[in-house]
């Protein structure tokens, strides 16, 4: 079973380069225990996994996405409801 899901991840990332070029390939997904077995096989096919949230946050706000929202939270940026 691993080396058919490895077999898949190489064919599918050699065909992405064959149209998109020789850049970074990456799959994307919501589910953590996905992700979690995805990542197995990035040190083989040079595939990164990653959440597709994480990535569209990336793409949206930039690199430091994560490091802008916490500075913000921490600076009063999320309000409190006490009942």
């Amino acid at each position: 079973m691993r080396f058919r899901k490895e077999e898949e991840l190489r064919r599918g990332a050699a065909k992405l380069r064959e149209s998109a070029g020789d850049g970074p390939v990456k799959v994307l997904t919501s589910c953590p225990s996905c992700l979690q077995g995805l990542s197995r096989y990035s040190d083989e096919t040079g595939v990164d996994a990653d959440y597709i949230v994480v990535e569209l946050a990336r793409h949206l706000h930039g690199e430091n996405w994560m490091a802008d929202y916490v500075a913000a939270a921490n600076a009063g940026g999320i309000e409190r409801v006490l009942v």
